[in-house]
């Protein structure tokens, strides 16, 4: 069984900052109820945003998506900054 980064690399860059968040917060392993008060938004919004996760980066399942934030946690916080200074630059 391949590495599940193998087989095609992760490009980050397409998420949203929200996405961002979401991402991370996958790789502690909460319900989406949990993340969704944690973030202030609904558990149905939770979903979405790692249904979109999982289909930008191209994975499986919201598993993988966990295990890819656990394992490139430090890439995408970096990331996340730099969305977060773009989306202040262009208000």
């Amino acid at each position: 069984m391949k590495p599940l980064t193998e087989n095609h690399l992760l490009d980050f860059s397409s998420l949203t900052g929200r996405e961002v968040e979401v991402l991370l917060l996958l790789a502690s392993g909460e319900q989406n109820r949990r993340l969704a008060r944690h973030l202030g938004i609904t558990e149905r919004t939770i979903r979405a945003h790692t249904a979109s996760i999982v289909r930008k980066l191209r994975l499986k399942s919201r598993f993988e998506a966990a295990i890819v934030a656990h394992l490139h946690a430090d890439r995408i916080k970096d990331l996340g900054t730099t969305t977060t200074h773009r989306s202040a630059a262009a208000a």
